[in-house]
């Protein structure tokens, strides 16, 4: 019997210039065991139903875990519609139908179909709906759906990723979709901007701006525009992460000396110093739970990543091996990491189990920096470099799936995906 329908509401968050600019994705490799399935198109207006069919086909490939199989013109739009023998012997174990229509205020509803063409069953029956101008947000919710029944694990198609852009001496601050497409700027200026860094609701973002004359870090809300001077002590103030409960941050000082870590209130208040070294601490990172940081530090000689508990207390070295390691951040689960390790000339990302202490690369190596996970734990975004340009990229955690994400123009640096779903 299908589910329930339940109306799902999807919303636009940024009120902020869009471009709805677009970026060119290069795919590279496949998962281990791919998923057949096809997807019917949706009856109603054939503009949207198209435009939506794009955005769910783009989404399910581009994941890697999907074969599309070749609908071969069938388009049927109710369960009843449905010849499973037909569908069985073009290799589909999973067909996707529904349509698409115009309700009240401008709104567009979506209703979705997966059904198991094994079983003749049905696997999920939904509606999702937005105004017509969010059409883009309705293709990503759907594959949401339809990945997360099939995988058993959440879809992270409809979250944000946050990447700064270079064009000549031009900065902007950009939030965009997880395919690159409506782009948004945040902040634009000619002095460089570094390090965004998301709140965990998703509704801020902290980052390094050298407005001041030195790197100093400020907070935006993407609801209202607002923008407030977080950290601008004396000497360079950098690195902003925030804890999960958006209650603090921790940033990286030189005001004492050498790169240190502290923590601060949201509101700028009551900082606290966390390290005491003679080296360079850096590039901190709140564990899920909040109790702990991973950071980057050179006081062993060379740059390996340690965790310390936030209320203070002994360090603890992680990485040890050849090589060195920096930019760590906690997998959601927090049983694992993932980093920057650089041997050979090479930069590579890895992923490092807390248990078993064990290091394992996911990409070729080459100019790779700034890795974070997608909200799921099964993507990785990072910074690199083709065809002469810095462009996104991702692995998935397995290192099987790649991609590449040329902007328009200039170069794309400092990644960093929407912890929250």
């Amino acid at each position: 019997m299908l589910n329930v329908f339940r109306t799902l509401l999807v919303l636009g968050l940024l009120q902020i210039t869009t471009a709805y600019a677009e970026m060119s994705i290069e795919i590279i490799g496949a998962g281990e065991h791919q998923i057949p399935i096809a997807i019917a198109p949706l009856g109603g207006d054939a503009k949207w139903s198209a435009a939506i069919n794009d955005v769910v086909l783009a989404d399910l490939q581009r994941s890697g875990l999907f074969r599309i199989v070749d609908n071969m013109g069938k388009a049927p739009h109710e369960p009843n519609e449905v010849n499973y023998a037909d569908w069985q012997a073009l290799g589909a174990e999973a067909l996707a139908i529904g349509a698409v229509e115009m309700g009240e205020a401008g709104r567009l509803s979506v209703k979705i179909r997966l059904l198991d063409v094994l079983k003749k069953s049905s696997l999920l029956g939904e509606v999702v709906s937005a105004k017509e101008t969010q059409i883009r947000q309705i293709g990503h919710r759907v594959a949401d759906l339809i990945y997360e029944k099939l995988t058993g694990d959440k879809g992270v198609f409809s979250t944000r990723i946050a990447y700064v852009n270079r064009l000549g001496e031009k900065y902007r601050l950009v939030v965009a979709d997880s395919d690159g497409y409506n782009e948004q700027t945040v902040l634009a200026q000619n002095e460089p901007i570094m390090s965004p860094a998301w709140s965990s609701d998703g509704t801020q973002l902290a980052y390094v701006s050298f407005e001041t004359g030195h790197a100093a870090i400020f907070v935006q809300s993407l609801f209202t525009k607002q923008r407030r001077l977080l950290a601008d002590f004396r000497g360079s103030n950098s690195a902003p992460t925030w804890s999960p409960d958006g209650k603090r941050l921790a940033i990286v000082l030189t005001r004492d000396g050498s790169s240190q870590i502290y923590l601060l209130n949201a509101d700028g208040s009551g900082i606290q110093r966390m390290t005491f070294s003679d080296a360079i601490d850096t590039e901190p990172c709140f564990s899920p739970d909040g109790q702990n940081l991973l950071f980057t530090s050179d006081r062993g000689g060379s740059a390996q990543i340690y965790r310390m508990a936030t209320a203070g207390g002994p360090e603890q070295r992680l990485t040890f091996g050849e090589g060195t390691n920096y930019s760590p951040r906690y997998s959601p689960d927090g049983k694992s990491m993932v980093l920057v390790h650089r041997a050979n000339a090479q930069f590579y990302i890895a992923t490092q189990d807390f248990q078993s202490g064990q290091l394992q690369l996911v990409t070729d190596g080459g100019w790779h920096k700034k890795p974070s996970f997608a909200p799921n734990g099964k993507m990785i975004l990072f910074a690199s470099e083709a065809r002469g340009r810095g462009i996104l990229a991702s692995v998935s955690s397995d290192g099987r799936v790649k991609q590449h994400m040329f902007t328009q123009a200039g170069d794309a640096r400092e990644p960093m995906w929407n912890p929250h779903f």
